[in-house]
């Protein structure tokens, strides 16, 4: 039998990887707001999000790779914890993430070590 934290895993899961690229923007422009999501991209300018959003323009696979990942984590948390608390656990200091914000750790690290310690730190989070 799965739970309700799986179910909700799963869900934001198959979100992450079934909605076009230009419509994962948007959902984290709503969630984060334009600039965090620059951040997290690694862009200097909120119009880019907005051109990704808009579909006039594509993120590079390594950035689509790490917006989806974010909304995976949006998705999750807004699920179990509520779309309040979601732009909060991104910026604030995570003790999983030896006191960085998620953000600032898809910001800087390798998406590699980057993407799952972010992921396990919103399961974490959320008591999965």
């Amino acid at each position: 039998m799965i739970t309700v934290i799986e179910a909700a895993g799963l869900k934001a899961y198959n979100d992450s990887i079934r909605h076009a690229t230009a419509e994962i923007v948007d959902d984290l422009r709503v969630a984060l707001g334009a600039k965090l999501v620059a951040y997290i991209a690694g862009v200097s300018e909120t119009r880019t999000v907005r051109e990704w959003a808009e579909a006039a323009r594509r993120p590079t696979s390594a950035t689509e790779e790490r917006l989806r990942l974010a909304h995976r984590v949006v998705t999750l948390i807004g699920q179990s914890e509520g779309d309040a608390v979601v732009p909060t656990w991104f910026q604030g200091m995570n003790p999983h993430l030896a006191d960085r914000s998620p953000a600032r750790v898809l910001h800087e690290d390798p998406f590699e070590e980057a993407g799952p310690r972010v992921l396990a730190a919103a399961l974490a989070f959320v008591g999965a």
